[in-house]
């Protein structure tokens, strides 16, 4: 039996886009199309096989640390980041502002599905779901050019909406407009998780 199975629930690529080597900030240029490499998504600043371990992984790696890069991309829906907007008292936010290298339309609840599980492409470019992201100043910095006064909401409005990161497993073209497919892990959920996030 396979260890991953295809689910009924799809996503349409509705934005692409890219945070160029250099940047002072996080915001990314809108793309209709771009080739993933194992490297990640082709001229992106969180490009690489591997990346220093940052503020995220200080509790199993010095901080700088080389290891395996499994934020080659930061995705997240256009449901989450409606919601999101909503709550800052904004009419939208612009993927732009967040660094987004993909927004997705269709899966519900998207910043939460499983770890490990895929979104694959039609012609058969994988991603591979690492775990949520969670939100932190930078975006804000970019709204608050935008529309001065509403930056600092941005932290707490997107928590729990702020998408996942996601790997390279298969190279391939991707491009706006194609739908993904998800496929989730065949696995229940491990019996000790209330558990462990109580003592952690």
């Amino acid at each position: 039996m396979p260890a991953l199975k295809p689910t009924a629930y799809t996503a349409e690529i509705v934005w692409l886009g890219q945070v160029a080597p250099g940047e002072s900030g996080i915001r990314s240029t809108a793309m209709t199309d771009c080739l993933l490499t194992f490297e990640g998504m082709a001229g992106a600043v969180h490009a690489g096989t591997t990346r220093p371990s940052c503020v995220r992984t200080t509790a199993q790696h010095p901080k700088g640390t080389e290891i395996r890069n499994v934020r080659q991309l930061s995705v997240l829906s256009a449901e989450d980041l409606a919601m999101t907007a909503s709550e800052m008292g904004l009419a939208a936010i612009d993927p732009a502002w967040v660094g987004a290298s993909m927004i997705l339309k269709g899966i519900p609840d998207f910043t939460h599905v499983p770890p490990s599980s895929r979104l694959q492409a039609p012609g058969g470019a994988t991603l591979v779901i690492d775990m949520e992201n969670r939100p932190c100043v930078l975006p804000g910095r970019e709204i608050e050019q935008e529309h001065s006064g509403f930056g600092a909401k941005y932290k707490a409005a997107a928590t729990g909406r702020r998408g996942v990161t996601a790997w390279v497993e298969r190279e391939g073209a991707i491009a706006v407009g194609e739908v993904l497919t998800l496929h989730i892990p065949d696995q229940p959920v491990w019996s000790a998780f209330h558990q462990a996030r109580e003592s952690a």
